[in-house]
C-alpha cells in the first residue's frame, strides 16, 4: 500500500531538517526544534505539517532574517544540473526533496519584508525540490520586483529555477494561492512563456503546457492565437507541449483550437454511437461503439471524443467530456471503434441514478447521441 503523502512530513524528515540545519549554524536548538516539530504533527494534514514544520524553524532559526536564510541555504545538498526527480533526496550531504518543502513555506511567510533576500534564498531552495508555492505571496506582494527577477531567471542554467517561472506564475497553480491578477490578464507572463516553450528540459516545456491550459480557462482566445502562431513550422517537441497545452479547449471541442492542430474540419460523412447495455448498476461498465464512414474523396483527420451527460443530486446534469480517439479516415472508408467507459466510483464525481445522454464529438461537432440508465 502507498505511503500518504502527508507522511512523507514525519519523523524522519523533521529529524534530517534538524541534523543538517546544526551543522549549517552551529547556534541551531536542534532538541528544542525537533520536539516543537513534532509536538502535534501526527494529528495534521499535509500542508498543515508543512506550515508546523515551518513554525518551530521560526522559533529555532536566528531572528534576523538574512541570517535565518543563510542558514537555510547552507543546509542544502549540493546543486544538481539536470531535472532528474527521481535524485533529489536528502542525504548525508545535505537536504533534497521533501525535506525542503518547509524551508520554503519559512519563507513564504517569514521573508515577505525581506523581498531580494527571499527571493535569492528561494532560487537555491527550487534547485533542491520546488518554491513554486513560496513565490506565490511575493507575485501578490511585491509583483514588479518578483516579475523582474523571475525575467532575469528564464535563462538560468538550472532547469528547476527555469521551471520556476513558469510554474509558479500559473494562475491556478493546483494547492497554490490563485493569483487573481494573472487569472485576470495573464499577459505579463506571455513573454516568459515564449522564452520557455522551446526549453531543451521537457520538464520545464510541461510548466508552460501547464500554465497555458490555466489560462486556456479563462481566456481562450488567447491560447487559440498563440497555437495559431506557435504550430507553424514548428519541432516535434514544440508541438506535443502545445498539443498538452491545448487539452482543455479540445475537451470543449473548440474549432478553432482543432483547426489549430489539422482537425477543425467537419466529418464528411456519417456517424453512429451504440451503447451497451442500456441499463448498468453504479460501479458497472459500459461498451462505446462508434462507427464512422466517410463520403469524402480525400482522407480526413479525426478527433473523436465523448461527452457524458452525469446526472447530479438534484436531478440537473452536468457534462464531462472523455477522450476517445484519434484517426485518419480514408476516403470512402467506414470504421468501427470500441471503448470500455467505467463507473467505479472515484473521490472527484459522484454517479447518480437516473437518464445520462450520451453526445458523440467529431472535430468538435456533436455528430450523434444515445444515452444509459444509471441504477443502484
Amino acid at each position: 500500500m502507498a505511503v500518504p503523502f502527508k507522511e512523507r512530513i514525519g519523523v524522519a524528515l523533521v529529524r534530517d531538517v534538524g541534523a543538517h540545519l546544526a551543522r549549517s549554524w552551529s547556534g541551531f536548538p536542534l532538541r528544542r526544534f525537533v520536539r516543537q516539530a513534532l509536538d502535534g504533527l501526527d494529528e495534521l494534514e499535509l500542508k498543515a505539517r508543512v506550515e508546523h514544520v515551518a513554525d518551530a524553524l521560526a522559533v529555532c532559526l536566528p531572528r534576523r532574517f538574512t541570517a535565518a536564510a543563510a542558514a537555510l541555504e547552507g543546509s542544502l545538498a549540493p546543486r544538481r544540473k539536470d531535472d532528474d526527480l527521481s535524485a533529489l533526496v536528502t542525504t548525508e550531504d545535505g537536504l533534497a526533496g521533501w525535506a525542503v518543502w518547509p524551508l520554503t513555506d519559512f519563507i513564504a511567510r517569514y521573508g515577505l519584508a525581506h523581498p531580494a533576500r527571499s527571493l535569492r534564498a528561494l532560487h537555491a531552495l527550487t534547485q533542491r525540490n520546488t518554491a513554486e508555492y513560496a513565490v506565490r505571496p511575493f507575485l501578490i506582494e511585491h509583483r514588479d520586483r518578483t516579475m523582474q527577477t523571475l525575467a532575469g531567471w528564464v535563462d538560468d542554467p538550472s532547469p528547476h529555477v527555469r521551471r520556476l517561472v513558469s510554474e509558479g506564475t500559473r494562475p491556478r497553480l493546483p494547492w497554490g494561492v490563485q493569483l487573481k491578477h494573472l487569472v485576470a490578464d495573464p499577459s505579463p507572463c506571455l513573454p516568459l512563456l515564449e522564452r520557455l516553450q522551446d526549453d531543451p528540459s521537457a520538464y520545464v516545456r510541461r510548466s508552460v503546457a501547464n500554465h497555458l491550459n490555466d489560462v486556456s480557462k479563462d481566456h481562450p482566445g488567447v491560447v487559440i492565437a498563440w497555437l495559431e502562431r506557435h504550430l507553424v513550422s514548428c519541432s516535434g517537441p514544440r508541438r506535443a507541449m502545445l498539443r498538452h497545452a491545448a487539452r482543455t479547449l479540445v475537451k470543449r471541442g473548440d474549432k478553432r483550437a482543432l483547426r489549430a492542430f489539422g482537425v477543425g474540419a467537419s466529418l464528411r460523412g456519417h456517424a453512429g454511437l451504440e451503447i451497451r447495455p442500456r441499463r448498468v448498476m453504479v460501479g458497472g461498465e459500459l461498451r462505446l461503439e462508434v462507427s464512422l464512414e466517410s463520403t469524402s474523396a480525400r482522407p480526413q483527420q479525426l478527433v473523436v471524443d465523448y461527452i457524458v451527460h452525469h446526472v447530479r443530486a438534484d436531478g440537473t446534469t452536468r457534462g464531462k467530456t472523455w477522450k476517445g480517439w484519434k484517426l485518419r479516415l480514408d476516403a470512402g472508408a467506414r470504421e468501427v471503434l470500441q471503448k470500455a467507459h467505467s463507473l467505479r466510483p472515484v473521490t472527484t464525481r459522484r454517479d447518480y441514478p437516473g437518464r445520462h445522454n450520451v453526445e458523440l464529438l467529431v472535430n468538435g461537432d456533436v455528430q450523434a447521441t444515445a444515452s444509459f440508465e444509471l441504477r443502484r
